[in-house]
């Protein structure tokens, strides 16, 4: 069985932009989708629709596939799926271990979607002994003291670290020491990694953070609006007002 230790995805080699990248995802999941409703082709804008981009940007994207459809006829979806797929690195096993399996570690674990999209999660490991042994989503978990064995073991080389804040950067610390060289974090602090080490971070606080601005700036806009209003009422009879609003444009003769 491939693991993630001996085989990387193909996109660096080839020169595909890292906004690309970061896209194809987007792309695959629209594309599964068309795929579950057995839809054989699909159009660059229908495509782009639902993955949220335009399709200019889309065939852009593409394009650095090697992949450029048909005119009149569009993309065969099962052969994007199978592209796409290829390029992430999705059509071997990513085994994934787990740090931190507290509330956040335990719903990423009980996840679904991980094995459906080229990922295993082989270990699950936290720093409680009373969880030693514990099973979360079928998985026993182990502690922290194992925690270079059971890398090594499972050659993996994707880990997630959903700790505390505290113990996040000696977690880790312990596993890019022990070979992993990508980390998902989703603890609320910033990492340091040595070059060579990719790190992707999700804060779900900044993120609510960041949708609070805009729902502060929507509600904004819509007092504004109101305030408008009876503004616009009182000037009626702007046709005799002056630019101030107090004073006839014209003085009468």
């Amino acid at each position: 069985m491939a693991t993630g230790r001996t085989h990387r995805p193909a996109t660096r080699s080839r020169g595909i932009p890292e906004a690309t990248v970061a896209r194809l995802p987007l792309y695959l999941r629209a594309l599964t989708a068309l795929s579950e409703r057995s839809v054989p082709t699909v159009s660059s804008e229908e495509l782009a629709a639902a993955a949220g981009v335009n399709s200019a940007k889309l065939r852009k994207d593409f394009s650095y596939l090697g992949s450029y459809g048909t005119r009149g006829v569009g993309y065969d979806v099962e052969y994007l799926v199978y592209q796409i797929s290829r390029e992430l690195g999705l059509t071997q096993d990513w085994p994934v271990v787990i740090v931190g399996i507290g509330n956040l570690g335990a719903a990423l674990a009980n996840y679904g979607g991980f094995a459906s999209r080229g990922f295993r999660v082989a270990a699950l490991i936290d720093a409680d002994p009373q969880l030693t042994g514990k099973a979360v989503a079928g998985i026993p978990v182990q502690h922290t003291d194992d925690l270079e064995k059971i890398i090594q073991d499972n050659g993996v080389s994707i880990g997630v670290i959903a700790t505390p804040a505290g113990a996040a950067q000696q977690v880790c610390d312990r596993l890019v020491a022990a070979g992993v060289t990508s980390i998902l974090n989703f603890a609320p602090t910033v990492l340091s990694v040595p070059d060579g080490v990719d790190v992707r971070k999700v804060d779900l606080s900044i993120e609510l953070q960041i949708l609070a601005f805009h729902e502060q700036r929507k509600a904004g806009e819509e007092a504004a609006g109101e305030s408008a209003v009876p503004a616009a009422a009182n000037r009626g009879d702007s046709a005799d007002q002056g630019p101030d609003g107090d004073m006839p444009a014209v003085m009468p003769a």
